[in-house]
């Protein structure tokens, strides 16, 4: 079992930023790579930003690239996500995934 818990969602205006973090906890050895997803009302959940657990290879959707950073820091098993120059279609619930494992995720409204 794995055991994943986001934080730092938030209001913020157009241009600003913020940073998640997705703290995990349990076999975490067992995962090879730490993705954030997000849910917009209505919408489908969409892939935003992976990280690879050893070789800390990164993947970005389209959408967030030169915006938004995915970091690790191994001894806090803990993943972030930089969040810069948003925009009110980053607005959704951000989600920490870890290979089968989900976590609860946490809001980010971004105000026009």
């Amino acid at each position: 079992q794995v055991q994943l818990v986001e934080s730092g969602g938030g209001l913020v205006q157009a241009g600003g930023s913020l940073r998640l973090s997705c703290a995990a906890s349990g076999r975490t050895f067992s995962v090879n790579r730490m993705d954030w997803y997000r849910q917009a009302p209505g919408k489908e959940r969409e892939f935003v930003a992976s990280i690879a657990s050893i070789t800390s290879y990164t993947s970005y959707a389209d959408s967030v690239k030169g915006r938004f950073t995915i970091s690790r820091d191994a001894a806090k098993n803990t993943v972030y996500l930089q969040m810069n120059s948003l925009k009110p279609e980053d607005t959704a619930i951000y989600y920490c995934r870890g290979g089968s494992y989900w976590g609860q995720g946490t809001q980010v409204t971004v105000s026009s």
